[in-house]
């Protein structure tokens, strides 16, 4: 366990309850010998993950009654053997690979205390188990998914008028990637990819690289839209009219980064080694190349936020729910990188 004076606890939400999210965070407990894990808490509902640990047949005690606003208690039951489980006042009923909409409202309870923890101090970064979006759209959720309901929370911080948009970042140890759209139909993207969009991107991703990550000078790679960035017009504009002019003014803030390169030639090795972070003009033409490297590995961040968020890089995996199949290498990955993140925030040695 790895313990710092000076940076608080991590804290977790479950996520959807009839997915994996559950089976991990027990077989992450469990197992706490065989890993590195960095101190932390679960929000979650503790007689829900009693029954699904019962269910995977694993011995995890769980701690009882902790006060969420004391992150040392956290750290006792960890000390003493106890999974520390933050109770959720919207108790969980779901068996594995069954969601129910009636969950929903802990779901997005997890989620909100978790940020408010990480607000207060309490914890020092939130990592988010899978969600389940139509669960959740049924509930009466309003908002596309985690990271468009992590900006609005975050809009609610003070000063958060100087905070920029949350971006999505796929990051492994083989690639960093960010979408500059997201979860809208490929048919949409060229009607809202803009100037505007790429550079406010790109900003944050330079921001983040060196305030988050530790990179003094980031090098941005950014690809075009079109098959071979357009061919000089040949198939599509917005490389030329687009693309490359919100290029040239980041270029002209200072901001080391070049392109609109053709997608199909900027991800193999010789060429990720040019480069820090790829910017990509949509969902897949990252999420792709990030997942095809080290899907297991890679994790989810959330740039341009004024807190710190990881979640693993992968769904809810109702298909093998409670089968105890599930492979906690992802949110592991997760949970060391929002650490790592924390740590240098604080000025610590990673």
């Amino acid at each position: 366990m790895q313990v710092s004076a000076n940076t608080p606890p991590l804290i977790l939400s479950i996520g959807e309850p009839a997915g994996i999210g559950p089976d991990i965070v027990l077989d992450l407990f469990v197992n706490r010998d065989r890993h590195t894990l960095p101190p932390f808490a679960v929000l979650a509902d503790r007689e829900h993950l009693t029954a699904r640990a019962k269910h995977l047949r694993l011995d995890a005690s769980i701690a009882q009654n902790l006060d969420d606003k004391n992150p040392t208690a956290w750290l006792e039951a960890l000390a003493n053997g106890l999974l520390p489980v933050i109770s959720l006042t919207n108790p969980l009923h779901a068996q594995p690979s069954q969601p129910l909409a009636s969950d929903g409202a802990g779901v997005v309870e997890a989620i909100t205390r978790g940020v408010e923890l990480v607000q207060k101090g309490n914890a020092s970064a939130l990592v988010t188990l899978p969600i389940n979006k139509k669960s959740l759209y049924d509930a009466g959720f309003d908002y596309p998914g985690h990271t468009e309901y992590l900006g609005a929370l975050a809009s609610q911080w003070p000063g958060a008028e100087n905070q920029s948009l949350p971006v999505m970042m796929l990051a492994g140890p083989a690639l960093r990637a960010v979408p500059v759209t997201i979860h809208i139909p490929l048919v949409e993207v060229p009607k809202q990819l803009s100037e505007q969009a790429i550079m406010e991107t790109a900003r944050i991703m330079h921001r983040d690289l060196i305030k988050r990550f530790g990179i003094s000078k980031p090098r941005i790679a950014i690809s075009g839209l079109n098959p071979h960035a357009g061919e000089q017009g040949a198939m599509g504009q917005e490389d030329s009219t687009i693309i490359a002019p919100a290029i040239a003014q980041l270029q002209a803030e200072g901001i080391t980064c070049f392109g609109p390169l053709p997608a199909d030639t900027m991800f193999h090795g010789p060429a990720r080694a040019t480069y820090d972070a790829a910017l990509c003009m949509y969902h897949d033409q990252a999420l792709i190349p990030a997942k095809a490297l080290a899907f297991d590995e890679t994790v989810n961040v959330t740039l341009g936020l004024p807190f710190i968020r990881t979640s693993p890089d992968h769904g809810t995996a109702f298909d093998i729910a409670g089968t105890g199949k599930a492979n906690p290498t992802s949110t592991l990955c997760a949970m060391q990188m929002a650490w790592d993140m924390a740590k240098s925030a604080a000025g610590q040695p990673l």
